[in-house]
C-alpha cells in the first residue's frame, strides 16, 4: 500500500485538511506572515529529521541545474501560496478558504494539459468542472 500513489495522495488530503483547521486556530492572535514563518521552521526541522532517519541526504552537486531551477521556482510558489493561505485563514472561515485554495486542483489540470502535454478524458474534464463548481458553492455565502 505504501507504494501506491493513491495512498499518499489520500494522506496528503487528510494532512491538508488538518493544516486548515490547525492553521485557523493557530493564526488567531498571531500575524499571518509570522505564522507562516513558524510553520516553515517546523517543516524544515521535520524534513531534516526524516532525511536523517531514512538516510536520504544527497549531495547538492548531484542535482542538475534544471532541477535546481524548477525546485527553486516550486519553493517560491509554495511560499507565496502559504503566505496567501494564512492571510486568507486570518480573514475568513477555514471551511470557505480551503475549498477556494483547492481550486489549485482545477489549475493543475489546466496547466498540466497546457504546459506538460498531459491528456484528460471527457470524464476527467467533468470531474475538474465539478471540483470548480463545488469549491465555488462551498465558499459562496
Amino acid at each position: 500500500m505504501v507504494e501506491s500513489w493513491t495512498f499518499w495522495a489520500v494522506l496528503s488530503a487528510v494532512f491538508a485538511a488538518l493544516t486548515a483547521i490547525f492553521g485557523k486556530v493557530g493564526v488567531a492572535g498571531v500575524g499571518a506572515d509570522f505564522a507562516t514563518f513558524i510553520r516553515t521552521v517546523v517543516i524544515l526541522a521535520a524534513l531534516a529529521l526524516i532525511l536523517g532517519a531514512t538516510g536520504q541526504w544527497q549531495g547538492v552537486g548531484g542535482v542538475s541545474g534544471r532541477s535546481w531551477l524548477f525546485l527553486v521556482l516550486s519553493g517560491l510558489a509554495t511560499g507565496a501560496s502559504w503566505v496567501c493561505y494564512y492571510r486568507a485563514l486570518k480573514l475568513g472561515d477555514a471551511a470557505r478558504v480551503a475549498p477556494i485554495d483547492k481550486l489549485s486542483v482545477v489549475l493543475v489540470a489546466l496547466f498540466g494539459v497546457a504546459f506538460l502535454g498531459e491528456r484528460l478524458s471527457l470524464a476527467n474534464w467533468g470531474g475538474v468542472a465539478l471540483i470548480a463548481a463545488g469549491a465555488v458553492l462551498v465558499a459562496w455565502r
